[in-house]
């Protein structure tokens, strides 16, 4: 031991109350009790190192850091030293140095119950499994009376695919709880037991295990949902028939229970979520339509029994189904009817039928008030002609025959001049035409009509930006942020509102500014950032309460975080900003030097510097305004910080000295995580072309022909490469080998 850490007796119990006040998140109190330490002993190397923990809780990082590493040089073998250090690290949302420092920490000390459970935290948070085996056994070992350790072990060997191994641990736990009374806890911890045989692969041992627990088990709809699908992969159809029509008795609308039952009959479409047209033969058809009917018979106000026939139905059966379907919303007045049957548009025959359908509705209603033109039916109500010209509308816009969508909806607000839904859309079909600045006029005219309607004040500030009318855009949207907020973009940034910084990101960059462009996609990825980071806490909550099922989930989700399509648009713009700096290289006072001889760089760089020079001296001889000198004078109410934004304009970004190497910090994620995009691909080829990384520009090229060789830029870039390549022949054989194999197959 370290001779200079022994403390004395009235010393160290002091030492033993900071460390209580740290736990108790007593900073202030700890820090006096840290000082009142050093000031008989300033060389005292872990008190420094809590002082330094102390003061960065305080919002005082810079001096925290100094204090711990200055611990650490006096104690370089403490364990809560190094413990300490990784504390601020991970604070920092700096994992791997962390990490390190833990590693560290277990040297001196391995069996400390803090350090390891804190670098398990961070072992899972940095998808570290192997290691966090190792770290729950050790923790298991020295605990084996807690529950979390025990379960934290058995989820560490799922993360790794080692379940036999999980299951041992869950059953080992399970025996000291047999005699525990039924409670939401215990239900979890079974449940995510029968979780495990299932990914195991083993199904007939799940649904054994899901019969023995089920006394036991709380979420009884879950156990019913897992028995059915269970019962469904080993083909028992009759029992699986049995546990699906018991689901649907619960919940007629659910659309997976129905899709359920569809193959349990035998019909395997019936569980895709694909709803597109599917190759029935007519004897499948009758038996598939068979099985809705029965349920609308028992369930007469099933949505999902009218709605789900319209994917499998042709011809005339599918032209009656959907005229009931229609005519019944319609008359109810369902605004989202389109946006509902729209789906059907994949087949040209649907849509056709659709049409006919409507046209009639609309001429029958305008002609005698009735769906049909024979008249047996009642007379409609007004609002029926109403949202039929609505959907009708809709449906040109769909089709881009703008100019009948536009006498259609004028038609509709002809009727009904103070319903907001027919603005939005005429503002809708503008756009899809190309006039923007009318759509953004006509959306504000919707806007007008509910002026404490968030999502219209919204859609009417995103047709502003579209326009690129920004400033106006910001306007529209302080009504509905935070009063106290420094300013919209502010608050709408605080609150993560990913639309509105893509949005105005691609305004920027319509408008060539770069900088503006390149900080909102930023904004959006330090957004993925955080909701990565926020998962941390966790890690300790969702083993504490048992809440494993959905602990897991989100594991998985968090995984996937950015296959996310905001993150997709985000990466497309941010990556588009690059290559435009990169083609058009600038310095950082924006001159462009690419046809300036030697002379010319250095006068307009020495022109450059006198000019900052001189700003930054004006900018501090400058008096201040008669309203600051007021403020100042006044006295001060309360000391509230406002963030300040040092670079509203973005110029770090601009300053980047490797615009591609930037722009390849977006693109790998997503050839990680959404490389079934095909911009993914398109975009990797434009940057790796233009850095002359010919095997992996034609790595996206080939990939981006796989997923649509029909795309026109990707027979662009097929020629494009093929130019790349004749300008600059490779040296390689091997290499130029594979070149021409690449090439001859999309070729």
């Amino acid at each position: 031991m370290n001779a200079k850490r022994e403390l004395p007796a009235k010393e160290n119990a002091i030492f033993k109350n900071i460390l209580r006040n740290y736990e108790h998140k007593q900073y202030k109190k700890g820090l006096k009790l840290a000082d009142t330490i050093l000031k008989k002993f300033p060389e005292h190397g872990e008190t420094l190192a809590m002082k330094g923990l102390f003061l960065n809780n305080l919002e005082k990082k810079e001096e925290g850091y100094e204090f711990v590493k200055k611990g650490l040089r006096y104690d370089l073998t403490s364990h809560i030293c190094w413990h300490v250090f990784g504390l601020l690290y991970r604070s920092d949302k700096n994992y791997e140095e962390a990490a390190k420092c833990y590693t560290h920490a277990l040297k001196y000390n391995k069996n400390d119950m803090q350090i390891l459970r804190d670098f398990a935290l961070l072992q899972t948070q940095m998808r570290h499994y192997d290691a966090l085996i190792e770290t729950r056994t050790q923790m298991l070992q020295q605990k084996p009376t807690n529950p979390p350790f025990w379960v934290g072990l058995a989820i560490a060997y799922q993360l790794v695919g080692k379940y036999d191994l999980a299951i041992q641990t869950l059953e080992a736990h399970e025996s000291a709880l047999r005699e525990m009374p039924v409670n939401f806890e215990h239900s979890e911890l079974l449940m995510y037991h029968n979780r495990l045989l299932e990914e195991k692969g083993d199904i007939q041992a799940a649904l054994e295990h899901l019969n023995t627990i089920e006394p036991k088990v709380c979420d009884k709809r879950a156990l019913k949902e897992k028995r059915a699908q269970f019962l469904l992969k080993l083909n028992r159809s009759e029992e699986a028939e049995k546990a699906y029509r018991q689901l649907i008795s619960e919940n007629p609308d659910s659309y997976a229970y129905i899709r359920g039952l569809i193959a349990v009959k035998g019909f395997d479409s019936g569980m895709k979520e694909d709803l597109s047209l599917h190759d029935l033969t007519a004897e499948q058809q009758s038996t598939m339509l068979g099985i809705f009917d029965d349920i609308q018979k028992d369930y007469p106000r099933s949505n999902a029994a009218r709605n789900l026939p319209l994917n499998y139905a042709k011809g005339e059966n599918f032209r009656n189904r959907a005229d009931v379907y229609m005519q019944t919303a319609l008359r109810k007045g369902v605004p989202s009817l389109f946006v509902d049957i729209k789906r059907l548009y994949t087949n040209a025959e649907k849509e056709r039928i659709v049409e006919e359908l409507v046209t009639g509705y609309a001429k029958s209603l305008e002609e005698n008030g009735h769906f049909n033109e024979d008249g047996t039916q009642a007379i409609e109500p007004p609002t029926a002609y109403l949202w039929t010209l609505y959907f009708l509308a809709q449906h040109y816009d769909k089709q881009r025959k703008t100019d009948l969508a536009l006498q259609t909806i004028d038609k509709a607000i002809e009727h009904t001049p103070t319903l907001v839904e027919l603005y939005m859309t005429k503002g809708r079909i503008l756009k899809h035409g190309g006039k923007i600045e009318a759509a953004a006029r006509v959306m504000n005219e919707a806007r007008e009509l509910d002026l404490q309607d968030r999502f219209i004040n919204s859609k009417s500030a995103k047709y502003y930006i579209r326009d690129d009318k920004i400033a106006e855009a910001e306007k529209i949207l302080g009504l509905f942020t935070r009063p106290d907020a420094a300013s919209p973009l502010q608050d709408l940034t605080d609150m993560q509102c990913m639309w509105f910084a893509l949005e105005e990101g691609d305004s920027y960059q319509r408008q060539g500014k770069l900088g503006k462009a390149l900080k909102r996609y930023h904004t959006v990825d330090k957004f993925f950032a955080d909701y990565f980071d926020d998962q941390f806490d966790f890690h300790t909550y969702c083993l504490r309460k048992t809440t494993l099922r959905s602990y897991i989930d989100s594991l998985q989700f968090e995984d996937n975080l950015k296959s996310s399509a905001y993150y997709i648009r985000a990466a497309n713009g941010a990556v588009k900003a690059y290559m435009t700096l990169a083609d058009i290289p600038k310095t950082a006072n924006g001159m462009d030097e690419a046809n300036m001889t030697e002379a010319e760089k250095k006068k307009a760089r020495n022109k450059a510097r006198k000019a900052e020079l001189k700003a930054q001296k004006d900018k501090e001889n400058k008096p201040p305004k008669k309203e600051q000198v007021k403020e100042e004078a006044a006295p001060k109410k309360a000391d509230v910080k406002k963030p300040t934004d040092e670079d509203p304009d973005g110029e770090k970004y601009l300053k980047t000295q490797d615009p591609l190497a930037s722009a390849l910090e977006w693109i790998h994620p997503l050839e990680q995580l959404a490389p079934k995009v095909i911009d993914t691909h398109l975009l990797g080829f434009e940057v790796y072309l233009r850095k002359g990384s010919l095997l992996l520009a034609l790595k996206a090229l080939v990939n981006s022909h796989k997923i649509d060789k029909n795309n026109g830029q990707v027979a662009k870039n097929v020629t494009r490469f093929k130019e790349a390549v004749k300008a600059h022949p490779p040296t390689n054989e091997d290499v130029k080998a594979v070149i021409e194999s690449q090439l001859a197959t999309i070729s």
